[in-house]
């Protein structure tokens, strides 16, 4: 069972997350929170997988509060909840802000029921959710701040990833999850589970999205 804390500070937006949520055999909605600093309590008291998480909250926006949740349950590959930034605004630089906050996902509210679902699956599993209608703009974004470092590099992105790794990385980049990655390159999940682990390690950072913003922007992949 997939446990889901909503946060969002209101009442119809909550209420409707855990309408469509509550259809899936799954998935269980353990809890809500109004604000970023209610979400933070929240989470440490109830424990949930995934969490849904809106961005202009009064006393504490969602954004901080994302850090502030993945900072103290390490890791987020290692820990038991993951983020999904749930917001009515798809301006590039929320996007950019809540991936680099740490979030596993980004959607917006007007996001189909079916969509929503399968991003919480999707999440719960390890994978990175993204709204299909800012994967091409921002896959395209990445992709010109690859070209732009890559134009201006004179030597190779440096790294420790092995060829293994750097084909996890690829796989990643196409929004595989690690049931997915395990298929393709025939390992168990526990393999793919260490090879994440270990590419976090050697790019020191802290999720497998940010894995995926570290290759865009080395030109390592493309769009």
């Amino acid at each position: 069972m997939i446990t889901v804390l909503i946060a969002d500070d209101q009442p119809v937006v909550r209420q409707g997350f855990e309408l469509f949520l509550a259809g899936h055999p799954n998935i269980a909605v353990i809890g809500h929170a109004t604000s970023g600093k209610h979400a933070v309590q929240q989470v440490s008291a109830l424990r949930p997988d995934v969490v849904l998480m809106d961005i202009r909250m009064p006393n504490g926006d969602g954004l901080t509060a994302t850090r502030e949740i993945l900072a103290r349950n390490g890791r987020i590959d290692d820990s038991n909840v993951r983020v999904i930034v749930v917001t009515t605004f798809d301006l590039d630089e929320y996007v950019f802000a809540a991936l680099d906050s740490g979030a596993s996902g980004f959607l917006l509210k007007d996001t189909d029921p079916e969509e929503l679902v399968d991003a919480v699956i999707t999440v719960a599993a390890g994978g990175a959710a993204l709204s299909p209608r800012l994967t091409p703009r921002l896959m395209a974004e990445f992709a010109r701040r690859g070209t732009q470092r890559s134009a201006t590099r004179t030597t190779a992105p440096q790294h420790d990833l092995s060829l293994r790794e750097m084909e996890v990385v690829q796989l990643l980049a196409q929004g595989m999850g690690n049931n997915e990655i395990a298929r393709s390159l025939e390992v168990e999940q526990s393999t793919v589970k260490t090879h994440i682990g270990n590419i976090c390690r050697k790019l020191d950072v802290d999720t497998r999205v940010h894995v995926v913003i570290w290759a865009y922007r080395n030109g390592l992949v493309s769009s």
